[in-house]
């Protein structure tokens, strides 16, 4: 169970909410409930450093439905980890940047690139062995 203070990032304490303290067992679950699934830790690398519209996101994750990155981008939105900023232009100009809470989240996706570049090789290899077997 979390406990109702917790250090951040940058190593200070900083309080829990109560009310959010039963909603998960642990903080990598409240973590991973806010960058996990499939999309979102790549949405965010694309964004931790530059402000994107939805095409040039679309452009960088060519295997991504549109309708799951609207609700992957929807959901970070929602949770404060990144903008997004309507222009009143026409046609509408929409863009897509990262919050300064949304920026507290770069080591951890630096961390996740670097372990895949470091171990995806092996996990193929091991993937292969251990699927031929069946």
């Amino acid at each position: 169970m979390l406990e109702s203070i917790v250090n951040d990032t940058n190593g200070e304490k900083m309080a829990i909410p109560k009310q959010y303290l039963n909603n998960y067992d642990c903080e990598v679950e409240a973590t991973l409930d806010v960058i996990g699934g499939k999309w979102k830790g790549i949405i965010l690398s694309k964004l931790i450093n530059q402000t994107l519209r939805y095409n040039d996101i679309k452009r960088h994750m060519p295997k991504i439905t549109p309708r799951s990155l609207t609700r992957q981008l929807r959901e970070l939105e929602r949770d404060g980890i990144i903008n997004r900023t309507v222009y009143a232009e026409v046609p509408p100009r929409v863009e897509y940047s990262v919050t300064e809470l949304g920026k507290t989240l770069a080591p951890i996706i630096e961390m996740l690139a670097t372990w895949g570049k470091c171990h995806i090789d092996t996990v193929l290899v091991n993937r292969e062995e251990n699927d031929s077997g069946e």
